[in-house]
């Protein structure tokens, strides 16, 4: 991993998305590839895979809300996470509408393979970006991720 130079760049307020979008790109390149190494999914498989572990029989399209994604996004997203098995769309016990996701074994199985690849992923992000450096640019990103105007 190199570090950067942030004296040397080109003014850094002028180009805060520009360096966003590069930085999302390459973080989700990396993560993807190493992923589907450890766990045979990508980075917004596990998301969510994350997400439906969180909220058990989730709704579709409560998950594309937990996403940030639109909801025909998601209905593509699940087909693809049921047909290789990860997880399983149910009726809602109530709302005749609407689908529930729940994870199925090899979805637990998914996360469990990327959760060592996940903290490599984390500690290496700690070492590039130092302690405070990860934990302040986390906070940024949490905040930035639930802007709303």
């Amino acid at each position: 991993m190199t570090s950067v130079n942030i004296a040397t760049m080109p003014d850094p307020d002028q180009r805060l998305f520009f360096l966003l979008q590069r930085a999302a790109h390459q973080v989700r390149t990396i993560a993807d590839r190493r992923l589907l190494d450890a766990a045979g999914i990508t980075t917004a498989q596990l998301g969510a895979l994350y997400a439906v572990q969180d909220e058990p029989g989730i709704t579709q399209q409560r998950l594309a809300r937990a996403l940030g994604l639109r909801e025909s996004a998601v209905t593509g997203l699940v087909a693809r996470l049921t047909a290789a098995g990860l997880v399983v769309r149910q009726a809602h016990p109530s709302e005749h509408r609407a689908v529930v996701v729940r994870l199925a074994e090899a979805g637990h199985a998914a996360l469990r393979s990327a959760q060592p690849e996940v903290e490599r992923f984390n500690a290496e992000l700690r070492a590039l970006l130092g302690a405070d450096g990860f934990t302040g640019t986390a906070a940024a990103l949490h905040h930035l991720a639930h802007w709303q105007r």
